[in-house]
C-alpha cells in the first residue's frame, strides 16, 4: 500500500504542470536552434501546462496580457483594410504567441530551485554546443568567412543563420547565468556555467553581430554600475578600463570584428560623401525610416494593413528612391514604426504602453536589476529592427522578458506572488 501511495506520489510530481513547462521549455529552445516546427510545438506545449485547469475568470485578471490582446486585435481586425490577404494571414501567425505565452507564464505556478538548476544547465548546453558549432566552420573555411566581414556576412549559425535572434539568445542567457550564479550548488556545476559564460562571451566577439555584442557591453558596464561601484568605486573604474582595453584589442586581433568594424566604417564615409543607396544595409535602414514616417503620416489613423504594408514600402521606394531592386525593398528596421505602417498612430501608442507597462514590477533590488536589464536588451533590438515580424524574434522577445518576469512575481521558493 505505501509502494503505491509512493509511485502515485512520485507520478504526480513528474506530470506537474511546471515539470510540463519545462519540457516545452526545452522543446522551444531546441525548436529555435533547428526546428520551426518544434518551436510551434513547444509553445503550444507551454501554453497547455500554463492553463491546464485555469478557470477563464483566471485569465481576465491577467491586465497586461489583456492589453496586448487589444493590440494584437487591431492586428487582426485591419484584415478589412489589407488587399494582401495571404500576407496579413502570415503576419497574424506570427504574432499568436502573443495571446497565448504572456498569459500561461502568468498563471503557471512558481519553479523550484531544482528545476531552475535544471533549466540553467540545459539552456547552457544548448547554446554552448551551439556556439562551438558555429566556430567550428571558422577551421574549415577561414580565409573565406573572414573576408565575408568585408561585406556585411557573418558565420553560420543555428536558428536558419538568424544571427541576430541567435547573439540576442546567447546574450540573455548570458544575464541569466549572472542572475542566477548565487543559487549554482556545488563546484562541477558552477564550474561548468562559469566556462559556458565565458565561451559564449568570448564567441559573441567572434561572431560579431553588431545588435548582440554591443548590449553585452551595455550589460557589462549596467552590471558594474549597480554591483561594483556600491561597493568599490576604484574597482568600478578598473573593470571600465579593463572593458575599453578589451574591446580595442578584440578590434584590432580578432579578424571577424575587425573587418565588421571596418565595413562599418566604409559605411559612414560613404554616407560623408552624400552617397546615399539602399545596396548598403546601415544606409537602407535610414532609408526605410524615411519611406516608412511618409507613409504613417499619410494614413496616421488606421495605416495600411498588416498585410499592405509591404506594398506601401515598395511604392514609397519607387517613388523616393526609384532604380532600388526588389530584394532591397525592407520594411522599416524599427518595430514601432512597423506597428504605426500597419495599424496608425493610436494603436502605435497601446503597443508603446504594451512595451513599457512591466517596467511598473521594478523595485530597487538586485531581481529587479535583472529583469530591467532583460526588458532593456529587448527594447534596443526594437528601434533598430522588424524583430516581431520574425517566428525567431518573437519567441526571443517574448520567452525570455516572460521568465525574467515570472521569477520576479512568483519568486523561486514556490510560494505564489500576485501576478
Amino acid at each position: 500500500m505505501s509502494s503505491t501511495r509512493k509511485n502515485s506520489f512520485l507520478s504526480h510530481k513528474l506530470i506537474s504542470r511546471t515539470n510540463i513547462a519545462l519540457v516545452a521549455i526545452c522543446c522551444m529552445l531546441a525548436g529555435f536552434l533547428t526546428s520551426r516546427a518544434l518551436l510551434s510545438f513547444g509553445i503550444t506545449m507551454f501554453g497547455v501546462a500554463g492553463l491546464w485547469g485555469m478557470h477563464p475568470k483566471e485569465w481576465l485578471k491577467q491586465k497586461w496580457w489583456l492589453l496586448g490582446v487589444v493590440w494584437v486585435s487591431i492586428l487582426a481586425l485591419s484584415y478589412f483594410w489589407s488587399s494582401n490577404k495571404a500576407d496579413w494571414a502570415y503576419r497574424m501567425e506570427i504574432k499568436m504567441p502573443f495571446l497565448l505565452l504572456p498569459l500561461a507564464f502568468s498563471l503557471l505556478p512558481a519553479f523550484s530551485l531544482n528545476q531552475l538548476r535544471g533549466f540553467t544547465v540545459a539552456i547552457c548546453s544548448l547554446l554552448l554546443i551551439s556556439a562551438i558549432y558555429s566556430a567550428s566552420f571558422l577551421a574549415s573555411n577561414f580565409n573565406d568567412l573572414i573576408y565575408g566581414y568585408k561585406v556585411s556576412k557573418v558565420l553560420p549559425t543555428l536558428a536558419e543563420n538568424d544571427h541576430i535572434r541567435f547573439s540576442l539568445c546567447i546574450l540573455l542567457t548570458i544575464i541569466w547565468c549572472a542572475y542566477f550564479w548565487p543559487r549554482l550548488e556545488g563546484k562541477i556545476m558552477k564550474g561548468f556555467v562559469a566556462i559556458t559564460m565565458v565561451v559564449l562571451s568570448v564567441y559573441l566577439h567572434v561572431l560579431a553581430a553588431r545588435t548582440g555584442l554591443m548590449l553585452w557591453y551595455l550589460f557589462i558596464i549596467a552590471y558594474t554600475v549597480f554591483y561594483v561601484s556600491r561597493r568599490n568605486k576604484a574597482l568600478a573604474i578598473a573593470v571600465f578600463i579593463v572593458l575599453i582595453v578589451m574591446a580595442l584589442v578584440a578590434i584590432e586581433y580578432v579578424p571577424t570584428l575587425r573587418n565588421r568594424v571596418g565595413y562599418f566604417n566604409y559605411m559612414y564615409i560613404l554616407f560623408r560623401q552624400g552617397e546615399i543607396s539602399a545596396i548598403y544595409s546601415d544606409m537602407n535602414r535610414m532609408i526605410s525610416y524615411e519611406i516608412s514616417s511618409r507613409v504613417i503620416a499619410a494614413h496616421p489613423l488606421a495605416g495600411v494593413g498588416l498585410g499592405d504594408m509591404m506594398t506601401a514600402m515598395a511604392k514609397g521606394y519607387d517613388k523616393y528612391y526609384p532604380g532600388t531592386d526588389n530584394d532591397l525593398k525592407i520594411l522599416p528596421h524599427n518595430q514601432f514604426l512597423v506597428m504605426g505602417l500597419a495599424v496608425g498612430i493610436p494603436a502605435l501608442l497601446l503597443f508603446v504602453t504594451w512595451v513599457f507597462a512591466p517596467l511598473r514590477y521594478v523595485r530597487r533590488n538586485r531581481d529587479s536589476f535583472f529583469f530591467a536589464m532583460v526588458w532593456l536588451v529587448l527594447l534596443l533590438p526594437l528601434l533598430v529592427e522588424p524583430m516581431l515580424e520574425i517566428q525567431f524574434g518573437v519567441f526571443v522577445y517574448l520567452f525570455f522578458l516572460l521568465w525574467q518576469r515570472h521569477i520576479l512575481l512568483k519568486g523561486i521558493t514556490g510560494q505564489q506572488k500576485q501576478a
